[in-house]
């Protein structure tokens, strides 16, 4: 997954983000307001954890951005505010859940999961394609039930693939999912290509067929065609 964590709060934001890129995910922090509109209006991400509060703003604008820009960016409130108000408002404005400081790190990452599931993949744990077949939750992947190892970079690419089958994905695109921002300014591609060519490569010698297309001068398309 790629997440945005906006929280002002040091301690906090760095647990968020240790535990959730030590389980394999692409993490994003910012501490203000203008940082997150900065980050929403450039950049896409499965799940957004948004306090309220912010330095320079309210957490809530954010959110109102991101609906009236149509944006599909999950949303997860998380405050020290409890009122049945705030709640509200979040969730009626398009949050997809809502959660009270304190919390543990384990329901939150529960919770950040319940809502990309709900969000790409119709709430399954289990992800189809013909015969390729993806548990989200133990992270395994089977080819005509052959089990079949793939490292985290390359999971995470195939269920990208899977979940925007029949898309033509840019480059750049797969680049800021696998790595975030970081690689904005990366003027080559060879990791991506040295990527799709082992998942390529692992589907078709347990048995798959070759799905993955170039659209050339574009990016990449995942398809049955």
């Amino acid at each position: 997954m790629k997440i945005l964590i906006v929280e002002d709060e040091e301690g906090l934001r760095e647990s968020i983000e240790e535990y959730f890129a030590d389980a394999g995910n692409i993490c994003e922090t910012v501490a203000t307001y203008q940082a997150a509109l900065a980050k929403i209006q450039l950049y896409r991400y499965d799940c957004i954890l948004l306090d309220i509060t912010l330095p320079g703003g309210n957490g809530i604008d954010i959110l109102k951005t991101l609906k009236a820009g149509g944006f599909p960016d999950g949303v997860l409130i998380i405050s020290a505010r409890n009122s049945l108000d705030d709640r509200l408002q979040g969730l009626d404005l398009g949050a997809d859940d809502y959660l009270v400081k304190p919390f543990h790190l384990s329901e939150l990452k529960a919770r950040v999961s319940a809502i990309v599931r709900r969000k790409m993949f119709n709430g399954s744990n289990v992800l189809n394609f013909n015969e390729l077949s993806i548990d989200l939750m133990a992270k395994t992947v089977t080819v005509h039930g052959v089990p079949v190892k793939f490292t985290r970079k390359e999971l995470s690419l195939l269920i990208y693939f899977i979940s925007n089958k029949g898309k033509v994905i840019s480059k750049n695109a797969i680049a800021e999912h696998l790595w975030g921002d970081g690689m904005d300014m990366a003027n080559n591609f060879d990791f991506i290509y040295s990527h799709i060519k082992n998942v390529r490569k692992k589907i078709m010698e347990a048995g798959g067929k070759d799905y993955i297309y170039a659209a050339y001068g574009m990016g990449y398309k995942f398809a049955d065609q």
